[in-house]
C-alpha cells in the first residue's frame, strides 16, 4: 500500500504542476501579445511563477519517499 500511494503522491503532484505550467505560461503569451511592451516584466514574473510550481513535485517525491522508506 505505501508504494501505491507513494506512486499516487508523485503523479499527482506532476499532474498538478503540468496543469499549472500550461495555464500560467498560455495566460502570460496572452498578456505578451495584448500589451508586446510589457514583455520583459511579464517573462520574468512567468519564470518566478514556473519556479515556485515546480516546487510542487519536488515535495511530492519527498512525500513518496518518506511513505516508501517509513
Amino acid at each position: 500500500m505505501q508504494y501505491i500511494a507513494a506512486a499516487i503522491a508523485v503523479f499527482g503532484s506532476a499532474i498538478a504542476a503540468a496543469y499549472g505550467n500550461g495555464k500560467v505560461i498560455s495566460k502570460t503569451l496572452e498578456s505578451m501579445t495584448r500589451q508586446p511592451e510589457m514583455a520583459g516584466q511579464l517573462r520574468a514574473t512567468m519564470f518566478i511563477g514556473v519556479g515556485i510550481i515546480e516546487a510542487v513535485p519536488i515535495l511530492g517525491i519527498v512525500i513518496a519517499l518518506l511513505l516508501v522508506f517509513k
